[in-house]
């Protein structure tokens, strides 16, 4: 118990940590200079709606967020910005916590986690990563490559699972990638592995051949493991900021997205983005990439998230 907390703590400052990028640019102006000690007036409101947007928080988010903020500091008659900061945490907060739910919610025999993402978001990296925080937890993991359109994609994860000692089940470069997810579940069960993580293609230039496939992949492992796949995961690019959110959309249209992976967020200076993931996809956020490491992944933490924002620079 002591070893969870302390390790929840860990993962709460690398959250915050990794957030200074965004926290410098934006956020560090809306705590440091709009927040500071001043009059709340139109101007004021303006601004803050402004430094939202431009923190990449989205135009729908920043107006239901300043909305609300407004009528609850008038309702108040709250006269100075330095007292508006506190409720605008909550109201931040409220986005993100609103749809976050625990991942692989339950216990059973073998959880089936299928990911997907376009190619370049980190898709691979936060596989092996995600494997890697499996194991950390006492986890038997399997790993399948059915993102066989590219050889490279293949490789790459086969490199991964010799690195963190995670075997990887994967067949020739343009094989069938329903195959390659039913020998993986075969594998996790002849095994004795209890998680088995499936990567999948990442072409959204042709939505049409990428739904097929993976609407096959999700009828492949729903006919051999009860009620799977338990999780889908989407991995976002957080240095792509809104861009992302075009991503997102055409990837939930294409298969039932679960759970969201922000990649890079050590890297980004757009961490806002994760407020129109939760509010807009009504998706939780289960982790964000925080390094280069291959230990580099958090468990996200909304308090902790918001709280990274507001944090004064030394």
């Amino acid at each position: 118990m002591l070893f969870r907390r302390q390790q929840k703590q860990e993962q709460q400052k690398s959250i915050q940590e990794s957030l200074s990028q965004t926290r410098r640019t934006f956020f560090g102006r809306l705590a440091t200079t709009l927040l500071g000690h001043g009059d709340v007036d139109e101007a004021f409101w303006e601004a803050l709606e402004e430094s939202l947007i431009l923190a990449d928080v989205g135009m729908d988010v920043t107006l239901e967020v300043v909305g609300n903020v407004r009528q609850r500091a008038e309702s108040r008659a709250v006269r100075k910005t330095d007292q508006v900061e506190e409720m605008l945490r909550q109201e931040l907060l409220r986005i993100l916590a609103e749809n976050q739910r625990p991942y692989l919610e339950g216990v059973r025999s073998l959880s089936v986690v299928l990911v997907v993402g376009v190619n370049g978001s980190g898709k691979t990296t936060s596989i092996a990563k995600l494997a890697r925080y499996h194991q950390t937890r006492g986890d038997r993991v399997l790993l399948g490559a059915a993102d066989t359109f590219r050889a490279a994609a293949i490789d790459q994860l086969r490199i991964w699972g010799e690195h963190i000692g995670v075997d990887v089940v994967g067949h020739q470069q343009g094989s069938d990638p329903g195959a390659v997810a039913f020998d993986t579940i075969q594998a996790a069960q002849a095994r004795g592995a209890n998680v088995a993580i499936i990567d999948t293609a990442g072409r959204l230039h042709t939505k049409h051949n990428l739904m097929a496939e993976l609407q096959k992949i999700r009828g492949v492992v729903s006919k051999q493991v009860h009620r799977a796949p338990h999780e889908t995961l989407l991995v976002l690019d957080a240095t792509t900021g809104q861009n992302a959110m075009a991503q997102a959309k055409a990837f939930c249209e294409a298969v039932a997205v679960t759970g969201v992976v922000l990649a890079k967020l050590d890297s980004s200076a757009k961490g806002g983005m994760a407020f129109s993931i939760a509010h807009e996809l009504e998706l939780p956020i289960y982790f964000a990439g925080t390094g280069e490491r291959v230990d580099d992944f958090a468990e996200f933490d909304a308090e902790a998230f918001v709280a990274g924002l507001f944090e004064r620079e030394a």
